[in-house]
Order: structure tokens, then C-alpha cells, then sequence
């Protein structure tokens, strides 16, 4: 089996999780890949005992069966921009706070990992956006699609912008707020939970577009099939606003037509029996801590 690992250093924890992962590694003596600079971190803090090969780049992942994540839902996301279309599961390994997407907890590594060589485990498939808009430089082109969100939100002022809104063509509304969020099933525990914003589950073909602190308290989060096609033009007293895919922020100019949908393709996370979504939903949001319940 072939493995590439990914990650961020986190000095409370990232030493125990390495020394995990490795201990598992001897056991079932897979082909390891390790990016580039996670393991020039690794190496310098003298946690490889032995020489592995490096990435850089996505195209070096041909072959690769599994990919392991170490850090938090941030560096899943990131994960995924290395992975792209090639169809190689992640797996998260959780040495962040919160993590809906990283869901191997630390305590967990040396009874969950070995089920990736026993073939233990199932895929949840995850609805990826996309963003096209004129003038889209080929280097933003080239990382145009988000797992979790397509954020847009003003810039250089403590003004509203307006966003106009466009469903399939159709007028939907012109939204007077700080932002609007267009998530996916996986986006929806995220930014888009924290402005008031419902939880989908992973599997259901639906988008949701959350404004942020709209000025019309009547403007709610809206669930939408996601086949639909949406467009959204923002006017604002700057020259500028600002749109983000997952973690990654773009300055685009007022006025501009933004074209977002569902992407072509899709990000495989991996599922095990024992940290289903609806297990980690519960221990994350605390459902149940209520004595009263």
C-alpha cells in the first residue's frame, strides 16, 4: 500500500502522533510519501528515524492509495487542494480543537489506523463548488474549487455590500450584509453554522447560502438542490471585495459576475465504523451534555 502524509506542527501534540502513526507504519510496511515541508519540520525536530520520499506537488501522487492528514479541519481543507481529482481518500487525523473533518483523535490513532491496511473502513463522497468568473487569474483558475465554502466579503470598509443574487437565472435577492456564504453538506458544520445556518448531512444533494449579518433581519439561510446554477454580483462603496474558497481569499473587483456551481468531481473522505458523522456531530456540539435531555 502506498501512503502520503500531510500535516501542521503542533508542538502539544504533533510529537505523539508522529511517533503513532510511525509505530503503525512498521507494523504494515506501506510505501510512505511525506510533503515536502511537513517533513523538513519533522526531520529538524528529529522525529524520522529513517529517510522517506517527499512531494510536492499533486502530480506526484499517482498511485497513492491513502491520504493521511495530521492537524485540524484547516489542514484537511488544504488536503484536499494537494489531492484535487485524483480520487485518494483522506483520512484526518485530529491535532487541532474542533474537527468535523479531522475525526481520528489522537488517543485513537494505533486502533483506527491499522483498519486503512485491513480495508475496514467506508468513503463518504463530498460535493465540492466550484468559481469562475472573467478575468480569473490562471493561478486561482487553477485551485477554483472549495470543499467547505465560497465566501464573498467586503473589504477595506466597515460598510455593507450588496449582493444580487441569481438562481439558474432567476432573480432570488439582494442581500444587504457583511458577506454571504455558499456551502456545501461539508461547509455546513462550519462558518456557515456559526451565522445561524442549518447542518446537512454529507450525503444530501443541497447547498446552502447563509448571509452574514444581514441588515434585514428577514433574510434567512436558504437550502437549494445543488445542480443550481448561481450568480452573484457585488457592489460596494470600495472598488473591491473579497472571496474565499475554504481558506484561500481572492480580491475581485466590484461589479463582477461570479458563476459558482457543483464541482465535477468529488473529495472521498474516509468513515469508520466507530467515528461516524452523526457520532462526531454529537460529541462536537455537545448534543446530549444537557442533563434535562
Amino acid at each position: 500500500m502506498k501512503i502520503a502524509l500531510y500535516g501542521q506542527y503542533y508542538k502539544d501534540n504533533t510529537e505523539d502522533i508522529i511517533e503513532k502513526v510511525l509505530r503503525v507504519f512498521d507494523g504494515y510496511k506501506p510505501e510512505v510519501l511525506i510533503e515536502e515541508n511537513f517533513y523538513n519540520v519533522l526531520n529538524d525536530k528529529g522525529l524520522l528515524h529513517t529517510a522517506f520520499t517527499t512531494f510536492s506537488s499533486h502530480t506526484e501522487l499517482n498511485d497513492v492509495d491513502v491520504f493521511i492528514s495530521i492537524g485540524g479541519d484547516g489542514t484537511m481543507l488544504r488536503a484536499a487542494t494537494l489531492v484535487r481529482d485524483k480520487n485518494i481518500p483522506i483520512v484526518g487525523i485530529n491535532a487541532g480543537r474542533l474537527g468535523f473533518l479531522a475525526t481520528v483523535q489522537q488517543e485513537n490513532i494505533e486502533t483506527l489506523l491499522p483498519l486503512i491496511f485491513e480495508k475496514q473502513y467506508t468513503i463518504s463522497r463530498r460535493t465540492l463548488l466550484t468559481l469562475e468568473y472573467e478575468g480569473m487569474s490562471p493561478e486561482d483558475s487553477g485551485l477554483n474549487f472549495a470543499l467547505n465554502e465560497v465566501t464573498v466579503s467586503r473589504k477595506d470598509t466597515t460598510s455593507m455590500i450588496n449582493i444580487d443574487v441569481s438562481l439558474n437565472g432567476d432573480h432570488l435577492n439582494s442581500y444587504w450584509a457583511d458577506g454571504l456564504i455558499i456551502s456545501t453538506p461539508t461547509g455546513s458544520t462550519g462558518y456557515s453554522l456559526s451565522c445561524g445556518g442549518p447542518v446537512l448531512m454529507p450525503d444530501v444533494n443541497s447547498l446552502v447560502i447563509t448571509p452574514i449579518a444581514p441588515h434585514n433581519l428577514n433574510a434567512r439561510p436558504l437550502v437549494i438542490p445543488d445542480g443550481t446554477a448561481i450568480e452573484l454580483r457585488v457592489s460596494s462603496r470600495e472598488e473591491q471585495h473579497l472571496v474565499s474558497l475554504d481558506s484561500r481569499i481572492i480580491s475581485v473587483d466590484v461589479e463582477t459576475v461570479l458563476n459558482i456551481k457543483r464541482g465535477d468531481f468529488k473529495i472521498d473522505l474516509v468513515e469508520f465504523v466507530q467515528e461516524k458523522f452523526l457520532d462526531t456531530l454529537r460529541k462536537k456540539l455537545l448534543w446530549g451534555e444537557d442533563k434535562r435531555n
